[in-house]
């Protein structure tokens, strides 16, 4: 136990340049405090105290803004960092040396039973908002971007934006550059585009028509596309 304690501590020094002493960590680390929180309670569960494991997990919830279920299994130094709104699910696997920012859910797709939670490899960094739904696998090495939704699995060394998640890099390479996460794509712009497209090509076929029927026709498309709204 005070082995993991020691190891949970020192991987805040290793992730976090602002952490200054030991003693400021301890005691204003909530991502930290999450991470013992769930220890506790999952040493409750293995022994089939499921009630007192919630009891256990709901407190660090409470305290901390991180909900862990004390059923998800938790490997050696991992580090949440600012760890607000963070969801982690009950057949959840995390492995060694994880990073997981503000926001991040480990979650499942439905009702089923059994295995329904990622497991997440070794080395891996899960970016702010970033939504990993499903029972896959994240391989070691990854990099998940912020706000990504991730619903497949994603190979070792890889590097994942978008919504849906789609792999750009892997192994120091880009897969494609079709995706930028500073750059995601606009349904309703996409939309008003293909309106226009449409509207040229309907110039193009009416051109031997009446030109004020054409002209009215084509300012009332246009208008509507000016008045649509979400």
């Amino acid at each position: 136990m005070f082995k993991h304690i020691k190891s949970d501590i020192r991987a805040v020094f290793d992730n976090d340049p602002a952490a200054r002493s030991w003693f400021e960590v301890v005691f204003t680390y909530a991502g930290l405090h999450a991470i013992w929180g769930h220890r506790i309670a999952h040493s409750f569960f293995k022994r089939r105290w499921y009630t007192m494991a919630r009891i256990v997990s709901q407190f660090s919830r409470f305290m901390t803004g991180v909900e862990i279920h004390p059923g998800a299994v938790i490997g050696n130094r991992l580090f949440i960092d600012h760890g607000m709104g963070i969801v982690i699910g009950e057949t959840c696997e995390i492995g060694d040396d994880v990073i997981i920012y503000q926001g991040v859910t480990l979650g499942g797709t439905g009702k089923e039973k059994g295995k329904r939670h990622p497991t997440v490899g070794n080395n891996v960094v899960i970016g702010s908002g970033a939504k990993v739904l499903g029972s896959f696998r994240i391989g070691d090495n990854s990099n998940i971007g912020s706000n990504a939704v991730v619903l497949r699995e994603v190979p070792n060394n890889s590097t994942v934006v978008g919504n849906p998640g789609r792999v750009v890099k892997r192994n120091g390479e880009r897969v494609s550059d079709r995706l930028d996460h500073t750059q995601m794509p606009d349904p309703l712009v996409d939309s008003l585009r293909f309106l226009q497209k449409e509207i040229e090509e309907i110039r193009e076929k009416l051109g031997g028509e009446d030109k004020q029927k054409t002209a009215q026709r084509l300012a009332e498309t246009q208008q509507y596309i000016g008045d649509y709204e979400i």
